[in-house]
């Protein structure tokens, strides 16, 4: 029988399986129980303070005590294994010195340095997503700051860059687009915290002021003359609607610029799978179809890049089916990252969830 114990950070190892969901100060989930740790998540655990969790030892939770793979399934899982593409990963030393450089950006938009900092977070941001070749991420790996509107911006300015990697951008670019990402919301910085951070819906007053944020962001960085209008399109234009009805100015389609449109399909992802003062965070496969369903509104090809980038069940990982059954994902579909090919744990039956029409009526449970 397995059992749950409580275990000092200092002692686990990659491998363990965490017996507790890990959030940030914003109650955004960090790790999520049932994860078997990596490096960076262990890195991240001992740097944050955080002295002891409970792991699972021998077989895990209550459900998964009645899991016994047989040797027939363990064959068909390994004949059929393929393993997800190579997802971006930053170095928790980058995260922390990116974090904080976020964070001086927007506590001091007046600063004389403004600009080289700008531009050295986004060397940083650059070097670790165009080092090797990552074409994929996981949100949940995507921790920087505890503070909401620098992790946001830091996660957006990252997701934006992979999804133009993708869609072809060059090198000088992916570098622009990370600097737009990560100024997007720099406007913010002149909002009022009582609207900023208000626990309950905006009034329609309050919300004009919100709006405001875009514009506000543009001028700070135009008033600077060092910013390509590229850039600075990217911030003013993230929240406009291919339809026209976004804002400030409710262009359509190709008058919207690049950076803007790919832009706001990470602010969108972004902003949903994170808890706010007003609202709790959707999951990442309820966020995605979110996303996915505003094909009128976003950029197709950058929703189409955006979609083939996120891994929802990484390979390896235990799934319950809407058929009641426990699976083991063994191969990722890009063209259809909500449905995986499985293997039923009971039966050693491979249920290709994407390409087989006999199951398309078996979900993946949330």
């Amino acid at each position: 029988m397995g059992k749950r114990r409580f275990v000092s950070t200092r002692t686990i190892e990659p491998g363990t399986r965490i017996d507790q969901t890990i959030t940030d100060r914003t109650g955004r989930e960090m790790i999520k129980r049932g994860t078997y740790l990596d490096d960076f998540q262990i890195e991240y655990l001992q740097q944050k303070g955080i002295m002891g969790i409970y792991i699972y030892e021998g077989i895990p939770d209550e459900e998964e005590q009645k899991i016994v793979i047989p040797e027939a399934t363990r064959k068909v899982i390994e004949a059929n294994h393929k393993d997800d593409p190579e997802k971006v990963s930053i170095s928790n030393d980058v995260k922390e010195r990116v974090g904080q450089g976020v964070a001086y950006l927007f506590n001091d938009p007046e600063s004389k340095d403004f600009t080289t900092a700008t531009h050295s977070i986004a060397d940083e941001l650059s070097s670790s997503i165009l080092s090797n070749d990552s074409i994929a991420f996981d949100i949940r790996t995507l921790k920087t700051s505890d503070e909401y509107t620098f992790r946001h911006s830091v996660d957006v300015a990252t997701i934006s860059a992979i999804i133009g990697k993708k869609y072809g951008l060059t090198k000088d670019q992916l570098h622009e687009l990370l600097v737009a990402g990560l100024l997007h919301d720099m406007g913010k910085s002149k909002i009022p915290k009582e609207i900023l951070n208000k626990p309950g819906k905006l009034t329609d007053e309050e919300f004009e002021v919100m709006k405001s944020h875009s514009t506000l962001g543009y001028k700070i960085l135009k008033e600077k003359n060092e910013f390509s209008p590229d850039i600075l399109l990217g911030v003013l234009q993230h929240h406009e609607k291919l339809t026209g009805k976004g804002y400030p100015m409710g262009l359509k389609e190709d008058k919207i610029s690049l950076y803007a449109r790919l832009i706001s399909v990470a602010d969108i992802y972004d902003a949903l799978v994170t808890k706010r003062p007003y609202k709790e965070p959707f999951g990442q496969r309820e966020a995605m179809e979110m996303v996915l369903a505003m094909g009128d509104d976003l950029d197709l090809k950058a929703l189409e890049c955006f979609s083939k980038s996120v891994i929802l069940y990484p390979v390896d990982s235990l799934v319950k089916l809407s058929n009641g059954k426990i699976a083991k994902v063994v191969a990722n579909n890009p063209d259809y990252p909500m449905r995986p090919k499985v293997v039923e744990i009971e039966s050693g039956r491979v249920l290709d969830l994407a390409n087989d029409f006999k199951y398309n009526n078996i979900v993946l449970e949330s």
